[in-house]
């Protein structure tokens, strides 16, 4: 069986050979692109170059780049626990900024290329990886934006019939922008054992605030390749989470859980990577913007073990299960007494919170209470004990219990009233 480690080499040695420079990660916390809190692609460290703000010759050497990313979305956060959502994940990605040069697959300069090369290139690397293309989709038109003809003929070209070149909507077929404006594009996703694996993204406009879309001065080349999607059809596992990216931490977890619970053992194994990565990329928890991001998974994190059994002091070598299995690749886990300090030191912190508002919770909820009972005493943990609302729902729900959109909005009235009261003594 092919190994993690194998398929990062191969996809880099691949394209490197073709005339990429291979770029390091970029920090989930982007320096230069406030419109957004976290990195969530694999091309944002590049959107500079896409518009040319910045030349890719001057600061690399080639107009082609390639890149394994680390990425962190928050959008599905109440998905995770399902056998496919991620908070933390990584991207493989080839990239090519214009102008283009000669579009031939068999071209291995460092000029630019377009839809030929990248469509050729994606179906060799995946033929080499032993994997068989069950379809792929390309984008159908909409409005101003013509089909995409080019990228069918292509496929064709390949030998791909009709019936599996399949046309799709503005929603799965044109990507971007990241943040809220900047280079965008339609698409051609590639579909492995009926998963999208790999999404080709050919940018060619420009969208701006307002959502107005302009022709880019030169079309690039913006490729993802979700790397854990990749190695579930590789070691065809049943999910993501019985890969080896994750090997390590579920075999120290499978012995150390009390009470089984697949859905809370998934929502671990993702929480600890992300906070390691996070913390390894300078985050501290707080409570604004990103800061809070990372303080709401450690509390997720936290509440999961409780209902699994997990003693926080078992916590350090879970931890070190992530950075040994990462560290090879990512140098910035080194730094494993730092990562240690600033999870254990937030976790032990709201462990304490967490206990007194359990005790609180069994002692204030009836099995008779109403929904809008419910949400009257789930903001009073939120106001005396400060229990997270989220939190308080995952305590709900070990109870049997649903949190419905009368207690829902029970809790926000109440709220309301709250911060009109909070702001009158303010003034």
């Amino acid at each position: 069986m092919i190994s993690s480690e194998e398929v990062r080499k191969l996809f880099l040695s691949f394209f490197q050979t073709r005339g990429h420079k291979i770029i390091p990660s970029s920090s989930l916390i982007p320096y230069d692109d406030p419109s957004v809190l976290l990195t969530t692609a694999g091309m944002q460290q590049f959107k500079k170059y896409f518009t040319r703000q910045k030349d890719p010759m001057v600061d690399f050497g080639s107009q082609r780049v390639a890149s394994i990313q680390k990425c962190f979305r928050t959008t599905d956060i109440d998905e995770i626990g399902d056998p496919t959502h991620l908070t933390f994940f990584e991207m493989l990605g080839n990239f090519s900024f214009g102008p283009i040069g000669k579009d031939d697959p068999k071209e291995f300069g460092k000029d630019g290329y377009f839809k030929k090369s990248a469509i050729y290139w994606a179906y060799e690397f995946i033929s080499q990886l032993g994997l068989k293309i069950d379809y792929v989709t390309i984008f159908e038109g909409e409005k101003n934006i013509p089909l995409d003809n080019e990228s069918y003929r292509i496929w064709e070209e390949i030998g791909f019939s009709s019936e599996k070149i399949k046309r799709r909507g503005r929603e799965d077929n044109f990507w971007g922008p990241t943040g809220e404006e900047g280079p965008c594009g339609p698409t051609t996703e590639i579909y492995v054992n009926d998963v999208e694996i790999w999404n080709l993204v050919f940018n060619e406009y420009y969208q701006d605030r307002d959502g107005n879309l302009s022709k880019l001065e030169f079309s690039g080349v913006d490729t993802g390749m979700g790397f854990e999607r990749l190695m579930k059809s590789l070691q065809n596992t049943e999910t993501i989470f019985e890969t080896d990216l994750f090997q390590p931490t579920r075999t120290i977890l499978e012995n150390s859980i009390k009470n089984y619970d697949i859905r809370r053992q998934r929502i671990v194994m993702d929480h600890l990577r992300g906070s390691v990565f996070l913390v390894a990329d300078g985050l501290y928890p707080s409570n604004l913007e990103r800061g809070y991001i990372l303080r709401r998974i450690l509390r997720r994190l936290t509440v999961n073990m409780y209902f699994l059994g997990i003693r926080v002091d078992s916590l350090e070598n879970l931890l070190k299960s992530v950075v040994e299995k990462y560290l090879p690749f990512y140098s910035e886990l080194k730094n494993f007494v730092k990562i240690k300090e600033v999870i254990l030191n937030e976790i032990n912190n709201f462990e304490r919170v967490l206990n007194s508002s359990i005790k609180e919770f069994n002692k204030k909820f009836r099995e008779s209470d109403s929904s809008e009972t419910i949400g009257e005493k789930m903001f009073f943990l939120y106001t005396s004990h400060g229990l997270p609302l989220d939190i308080g729902k995952e305590i709900l729900m070990s109870k049997g219990r649903q949190w419905d959109r009368f207690a829902q909005q029970r809790f926000e009235d109440l709220f309301k009233k709250h911060q009109l009261i909070s702001k009158g003594k303010n003034e």
